[in-house]
């Protein structure tokens, strides 16, 4: 990830750190898995290829929000998981991130045309 030689606030540098569709949501699979597998990331975050995929954890692991364990043996098995410090710090933010998108779709549930209809019988 290429990153601009200057930022007028720290803000800014997070926003390109995180940017991108997949990025926030590999953190919450991480997190919400509890220490998932490349196969078990892929198998919950429905669209993303594992070109992208890998891509994204290799930033992430770059800005240590996350790493990866590697077990001995065959096959091979990979577990990624959320740092203490920056990682989590970024798990609290997507929290909030969380909450806020689980009210807007609520809304959004409950104010479309359909749902309007069915209040006025």
């Amino acid at each position: 990830m290429k990153l601009r030689k200057e930022y007028t606030c720290p803000l800014e540098f997070i926003h390109d750190i995180l940017r991108g569709k997949w990025k926030t949501v590999i953190m919450w699979q991480i997190y919400y898995r509890r220490n998932p597998s490349l196969s078990q990331l892929q198998k919950d975050i429905k669209g993303i290829s594992q070109k992208i995929l890998l891509e994204q954890l290799n930033e992430l692991l770059e800005y240590k929000l996350i790493f990866k364990e590697k077990s001995i043996g065959y096959p091979l098995n990979v577990q990624y998981y959320i740092t203490n410090d920056k990682g989590m710090k970024v798990i609290e933010a997507l929290k909030i991130y969380q909450k806020l998108g689980e009210i807007y779709l609520y809304e959004l549930k409950n104010t479309s045309p359909e749902n309007k209809n069915k209040k006025k019988s």
